[in-house]
């Protein structure tokens, strides 16, 4: 009752913390892992986060590895692989759609990541370091549907983008899946009980990390 009275105050004329918001999406993101279309979900929503949705597939891939440890190198995969193919989309939006949706998307998915500030350093650092930007996005807590729409803005080689699109997401969702086919009964309990405090931590990350790239201009 006491958290019940707690939640609604934070909610009731006044506006509801960014985290609070982040916590439903992620809630409703592992609620997946506990029906029969875990793994569905988990290829759909991997496909997703590489182009458009906010919350990534670590989310759902942890409980899913703990439900079944032995299936993690399975799971590992098939995010990896739903990723890389969600980016291909994210390349060919910023090759032929962005000139039709890019100021939208500006305006209305800013929260997202979707700047024009993000953008410009982002083409900024492609000239001289295209592949290790895109590892960089695709393993690090970076967005990296900004990198994948960004890269076919610039047109950049493709082929290289594939590559590094799959080496990326392929050495951060293998570690993710082993860690927690190893030790994630201590893992979640410590995500569950500190969320908002991981969910700060996120967000110092990512400015961290856009701090990084400036290093290789």
């Amino acid at each position: 009752m006491h958290d019940a009275t707690k939640s609604e105050k934070l909610t009731e004329g006044s506006i509801t913390p960014w985290w609070h918001l982040h916590r439903r999406l992620y809630d409703w993101v592992l609620h997946w892992a506990d029906t029969v279309y875990g793994g569905w979900a988990l290829f759909a929503l991997s496909f997703a986060e590489s182009s458009f949705f906010p919350v990534p597939p670590d989310v759902l891939l942890a409980p899913l590895t703990l439900g079944n440890r032995q299936k993690w190198w399975r799971f590992a995969t098939s995010c990896s692989l739903a990723s890389v193919l969600g980016g291909l989309l994210g390349y060919v939006i910023g090759v032929y759609l962005w000139g039709l949706v890019g100021d939208w998307t500006f305006g209305h998915l800013a929260w997202a990541g979707f700047t024009q500030e993000n953008f410009n350093k982002i083409q900024a650092l492609y000239a001289e370091n295209g592949f290790w930007i895109i590892f960089l996005f695709g393993f690090t807590v970076l967005p990296f549907k900004l990198a994948t729409i960004t890269a076919g803005i610039m047109e950049i080689n493709f082929l290289g983008f594939v590559i590094a699109s799959a080496v990326g997401r392929s050495a951060r969702f293998f570690l993710v899946a082993g860690l927690f086919g190893r030790y994630g009964d201590k893992i979640k309990p410590f995500v569950d009980k500190y969320f908002n405090g991981l969910c700060i931590l996120f967000l110092i990350l990512l400015v961290g990390g856009f701090l990084l790239l400036k290093f290789f201009h």
